[in-house]
Order: structure tokens, then C-alpha cells, then sequence
């Protein structure tokens, strides 16, 4: 077989080219077939405050590699798809929204002024390197007002016709204000998380309060307004500690409401799922299968950035394309050593930004991410494996008719991978 590209990533090397070696005897053990399954939309992460705020301390010739290594076309991850918060995320570097003007339902208040200090200087750099990078919005909390009990984190959306109108024209506003300053909003997901209720900026919905919502106030703002913006069910997490004594799943209880509902469906694009919400990904694709799917959000680690950390994210990788979305999002691309946020979680990022000696770190993730990220174009499709290494492996083919394998061997000891492509070894 020729022009075989191999690129090995171990804790001691990272991204070494290597020649694979051709034998006509070997024993196969993974066989990549010719069933094509979902198309691959892209990868991305997403832009927060403390990414920024990480960055903008660096020297400008280290921020701008790290905008090239991730957005540039020829770049190392080639991002083609990516997430902002509406209003404050967990990690922004503190609480806000954009109109916490007191009952304010017309929206006369609504200002993305503090998204130009931090997310769109931010959003532009990449968008200078890709014009083409789609993105996606969701907020972690309403504004205030619109709450109870009346704070950025915990409680819930008052349920009054008046709050959800002027909710609905929020996200419209939203929309709005990023197309004036040259930024296309291409899909807003209606809550980050919506059955986490933090001490970080959040709100929890019921299935039907999604259903709702959608139905009745978001799609038909969007289409008065003459939106051309994705409405995504999304982001559907889960909480772990919570699995064993639920008595239905979070497909039954979250996601199937709207998409059983055939008035709501109509505005629904796509579903997001992130952390235990991946548990309800096999069985929402099942049911609903032209619909497309997110991994919205990578799970974010201890803030250690370890070898073994980033063979579990491998794994989510694997588990998330394997049971049917479209694209998959890594969470903070770059933060500062630990990854503190401003409430006091150390998390993972992709880079480490080493303030005190000027530079910039790549982390285990970071080659995660560009195993796949870097050769897995928006248009390919993930293909069917056959053999021994499928439970550690996921391919895809290019529209280029390219293809490419990503492995993973997490045990001590060292694996023969024997592959067949088309019938070739």
C-alpha cells in the first residue's frame, strides 16, 4: 500500500512520523469496510474569558501561534467549528449578562459591550485565519431577573408568558448584535447543562420546559425575525451521582419531549449532549436518526494535564463517534498552569500558558485532539472497523476518498496493528 502517513503520539514522543511496515503475511486485525456512517461536520473548542485573559499575557509573536496552530487551514488542528457562551460561562473571569436592566422585556437594555473587551477580539483572531469557522452559542444562566431565586447560579427560568417572550427575543438580540459586528451566529443551543444546578453560572429545565420554550417563544422569534440561526436542543449533560436513581433516561426525560413533539421539532436543527449526557446518545440517535448530533463539550480533567487523562479522553472521542455525532468540541483551548477558574475548579485545556516564562505548552490533549482534528475533514464520514483493534480505534474516509485511522493502545505492553484498507494490508 502507498503514501501511508503514520503518526505516533506516546508519553515520551509526541507527533513522530513513522514508517509503517508493509507485510503480505501478516494476521489482520483491524479491517476498515467500506459502511459508511454518519458525516463529520468538524472540531473546535470553545472561547472563554480566561482563554483570552490567558493569551493576551502572553508576547504577541506566542498568540499568534497559538491562533495559527488552531485555526489556520494549514495549521496543527485546523478548527471548523467552535462554541461561545452567551453571557458569563464557568469559566469567564466574572459574572454578567446582557441586559441586567430590571424587567426590561423589550430588550431596550440588551448590549454585548463586554463580549468586545474579551470573546469577540477573540472570535475575530480565529475567524482571520478561517472565515469559514461556523459557531454556536448557548447561555449558562438568563439574566438574573428572569430567575428564581434571582441569581446567576442554581435556580431556574420563571415560568410567566412575559419573561419567556422577552427570553426568546434575548437570544434573538444575541443573534443580532454578533451579525453587527461581522460574526454569524450559525446555531444557539438553549442551555448549557440543563440539569445542572451549580454554584457556576446555570438553570435547569424540564423535557417540557424545552419543549416549551422552542415550540411556542424561541422558533417563533427566530422566524419573525427572519433568523436563519440553528435552534439545537442542547447541551443535555446528566449528572453522574444521579444516574442510579433516575427512574427514566435523559432521552426520555430531556430530549424526547421536543423531539416527540412534531410543532416543536419543526425548529429543532440538531442535539447536543455533553459529559453523562453521552449515556442518552445511542438512544436519541436510534430514534431520531436523519437528526444531527454535538458532542458540545470535552469532559475537563483535574487541571493536571496527564498522559493517562488524555487516554480517557481518547475514549470519549471513540464513544461519541461511534454512537452517531457529527462533530466533537473540546471546552478551554488555553489557560493558564492548573486551569483555575474564578470559583475555584482546576480544569484541562489543549495549551498551557506559562505566564511567568512566556510561553506556551501543548498538553496530551492538544494531540488528542489533532490525531483526529488535523486529517478528518468537515465532509468526511466515520467507516464501519472489523477486527480485534475496533474497540480502541474509529476510522474515517475523506471526500478526497482519503482515510484515516486513529488508534489508541492503553495497556503496558506493546500491539501489532495489522490493518486492511480496500483489501490492502
Amino acid at each position: 500500500m502507498t503514501n501511508i502517513q503514520w503518526i505516533s503520539t506516546t508519553k515520551e514522543q509526541y507527533w513522530q512520523e513513522k514508517q509503517p511496515e508493509q507485510k503480505a503475511d501478516a494476521s489482520v486485525n483491524l479491517i476498515v469496510t467500506d459502511d459508511a456512517k454518519r458525516v463529520i461536520e468538524g472540531f473546535g473548542g470553545c472561547f472563554n474569558e480566561l482563554g483570552y485573559h490567558a493569551l493576551q499575557q502572553l508576547p504577541e509573536r506566542e498568540q499568534h501561534k497559538v491562533y495559527d496552530a488552531l485555526f489556520s487551514p494549514d495549521g496543527d488542528s485546523r478548527f471548523s467549528i467552535c462554541r461561545l457562551p452567551i453571557g458569563a460561562s464557568d469559566y469567564a473571569l466574572e459574572w454578567y449578562s446582557h441586559n441586567e436592566a430590571e424587567n426590561d422585556v423589550e430588550m431596550d437594555h440588551f448590549s454585548i459591550e463586554r463580549d468586545r473587551q474579551y470573546l469577540i477580539p477573540y472570535i475575530k483572531e480565529a475567524l482571520k485565519r478561517n472565515p469559514d469557522l461556523q459557531l454556536f452559542a448557548s447561555p449558562w444562566s438568563p439574566p438574573t431577573w428572569m430567575k428564581f431565586p434571582k441569581a446567576y447560579n442554581y435556580g431556574t427560568l420563571r415560568w410567566e408568558p412575559a419573561i419567556l417572550k422577552a427570553y426568546a427575543l434575548y437570544f434573538v438580540k444575541f443573534v443580532q448584535a454578533y451579525a453587527e459586528e461581522g460574526i454569524t451566529i450559525h446555531q444557539v443551543h438553549v442551555q448549557n447543562e440543563v440539569v445542572a444546578d451549580r454554584k457556576f453560572p446555570s438553570c435547569v429545565w424540564t423535557g417540557e420546559q424545552l419543549r416549551e420554550f422552542i415550540r411556542d417563544y424561541l422558533g417563533p422569534a427566530f422566524k419573525e425575525h427572519g433568523l436563519e440561526t440553528e435552534i439545537w436542543l442542547g447541551t443535555i449533560n446528566g449528572i453522574v451521582e444521579d444516574l442510579f436513581a433516575k427512574s427514566a433516561s435523559d432521552y426520555d426525560s430531556i430530549a424526547a419531549p421536543s423531539l416527540n413533539d412534531p410543532e416543536a421539532a419543526q425548529f429543532i436543527s440538531g442535539v447536543g449532549y455533553q459529559w453523562a449526557g453521552k449515556y442518552a446518545l445511542q438512544q436519541t440517535v436510534q430514534s431520531y436518526p436523519d437528526m444531527r448530533y454535538m458532542q458540545t463539550e470535552n469532559e475537563c480533567g483535574d487541571g493536571k494535564n496527564t498522559w493517562d487523562y488524555a487516554h480517557y479522553v481518547f475514549n470519549l472521542y471513540r464513544h461519541y463517534f461511534i454512537n452517531g455525532v457529527n462533530a466533537y468540541i473540546y471546552w478551554n483551548m488555553i489557560l493558564e498552569p492548573e486551569g483555575k477558574s474564578t470559583w475555584g475548579w482546576k480544569q484541562n485545556a489543549m495549551m498551557t500558558a506559562d505566564v511567568e516564562k512566556q510561553t506556551v505548552h501543548c498538553n496530551p490533549e492538544y494531540y488528542v485532539m489533532n490525531h483526529f482534528s488535523r486529517f478528518v475533514k468537515p465532509g468526511a464520514r466515520r467507516i464501519e472497523t472489523v477486527g480485534p483493534w475496533t474497540g480502541t480505534a474509529v476510522a474515517f474516509q475523506n471526500q478526497d476518498g482519503t482515510n484515516v485511522i486513529v488508534l489508541q493502545n492503553p495497556f503496558k505492553d506493546t500491539r501489532e496493528a495489522n490493518v486492511t484498507i480496500n483489501g490492502e494490508i
